[in-house]
């Protein structure tokens, strides 16, 4: 089996959208992304996802960890940790391995406990279906 070369992740290595930054569109990233401005799309991280309490997000997150103190209206798909925090509120649902909420997070929405298998199961047929989709487009 041939060994694929992983790109190093700098842990103190941040992607940030800014407050007052609108953004359309899908973003990619091996490292941590921070949301602080609007963005309406598709978020995939294999880190940490965290989006701000001024953050509104419009779209699905798939990612490592999460943590959200912002407005989300979409699906979280989440391999390990997902915190909801005081000032979050989310409209859609949740499939992650952990969850923690904190008292004034709101949430409307199923959640579903997922494995990682499960997850990367998820990942595995999301990739496969945007590859058939950009095949038809082209």
């Amino acid at each position: 089996m041939a060994k694929t070369a992983e790109i190093p992740v700098n842990v103190n290595e941040v992607s940030r959208i800014s407050p007052g930054t609108h953004i359309h569109g899908d973003i990619s990233s091996e490292g941590d992304i921070r949301i602080d401005g609007t963005f309406e799309g598709r978020i995939y991280s294999k880190g940490r996802v965290v989006i701000g309490e001024k953050a509104v997000i419009k779209g699905d997150v798939v990612c490592g960890n999460a943590d959200l103190w912002g407005k989300m209206e979409g699906d979280f798909f989440v391999k390990d940790t997902l915190s909801l925090k005081e000032s979050s509120a989310v409209k859609g649902d949740l499939h992650t391995r952990r969850l923690q909420v904190d008292l004034g997070a709101g949430f409307d929405g199923s959640c579903r406990m997922i494995s990682e298998a499960e997850f990367d199961k998820f990942v595995a047929e999301k990739a496969n279906f945007n590859a058939k989709t950009a095949a038809v487009k082209a």
